[in-house]
């Protein structure tokens, strides 16, 4: 297939930055925000201690002290990027980001958009978290707003749900999936390449599977072992091998091969906290990462949806 010309980017893939600049016709840029979420995988409600690869100490801001006010968060935000956006999407990032009563959490979103150029929301999410009250209050802020839901998925086998404590099931995503759908929200889903147990055929058959459902962008992560973490422990004691940069690189080229043209590819790596940085070693260079992506796809001469099949 050729690359297509909507895309307007030098990448081989449709990225977000290139998505909003279409869409927008400027700089958009995601101001993260923690809002003080857990997660009901950690409180006890479904699971307790959390995935295996998460330290639950949340946002830096978070282990810092009290969170300042969303406001506040938003303001430092934009101080940031400062002369490099012209508008904001308010990130719900740290945790569950709908896992709280609807008042609550109307109370969140709205001073998140009272702020000057912020033109919408991502939220930062599970699928067995957006009951039917939530996702229709997200529908009537994605009649005015740009929204997003995030969903973490990870993989769409629950023998890996089940070995990483996600707390929910595949089922569970499919039915959140057809919920949203037509809603106007925009769904984008979270996957892990090199989760414990995963082959290649495992990986492919969760990208395949996302190809044909209404999603509208991928987060595609590396897994990372971290201090403190399950994993972590895992790792330490041998029990459990971390992909290596090469096989990384060659499965999220295959991941992108298959997925359609017009998904938004919004992250293709992710590099942990410093602190309690385990492994992989090749991780922490996200930048090297990206080129070696990007040369693999060139040496392939294929794009993000050259092997996409449009049922």
């Amino acid at each position: 297939m050729a690359k297509p010309a909507v895309w307007k980017n030098d990448k081989r893939y449709y990225d977000l930055k290139s998505y909003w600049r279409n869409l927008f016709g400027c700089n958009v840029h995601k101001l993260q925000i923690d809002a003080g979420f857990t997660c009901p995988n950690r409180d006890g409600h479904v699971a307790t201690g959390g995935c295996i690869y998460c330290d639950g100490r949340g946002s830096k801001l978070r282990q810092q002290g009290a969170l300042p006010r969303i406001t506040t968060q938003i303001k430092s935000g934009k101080k940031y990027y400062t002369g490099k956006a012209d508008k904001f999407i308010a990130y719900f990032q740290t945790f569950t980001n709908t896992y709280a009563p609807i008042d609550k959490l109307k109370l969140i979103y709205d001073e998140a958009l009272n702020e000057e150029n912020v033109i919408g929301l991502s939220i930062g999410t599970r699928p067995d978290c957006l009951p039917a009250e939530t996702i229709e209050l997200l529908s009537d802020y994605a009649r005015k707003y740009h929204v997003w839901v995030e969903l973490g998925l990870q993989s769409i086998h629950d023998k890996t749900l089940q070995l990483i404590n996600r707390g929910h099931n595949v089922q569970q995503f499919f039915d959140t999936v057809k919920a949203l759908d037509g809603t106007g929200i925009n769904i984008c889903v979270h996957i892990i390449i090199g989760l414990p147990g995963e082959s290649d055929k495992d990986i492919l058959q969760t990208a395949h599977t996302l190809a044909s459902l209404p999603i509208s962008g991928i987060k595609i992560h590396s897994l990372l072992a971290l201090q403190g973490t399950a994993l972590g422990e895992m790792y330490q004691k041998g029990a459990v091998n971390i992909i290596l940069k090469d096989k990384y690189v060659s499965l999220v080229c295959d991941v992108l091969e298959i997925l359609p043209p017009q998904m938004v590819i919004q992250r293709l790596t992710a590099d942990g906290y410093r602190d309690i940085f385990l492994a992989p070693d090749w991780a922490a260079n996200k930048l090297d990462v990206l080129n070696s992506i990007n040369r693999e796809l060139q040496r392939r001469d294929t794009y993000q949806g050259t092997h996409y099949q449009d049922k």
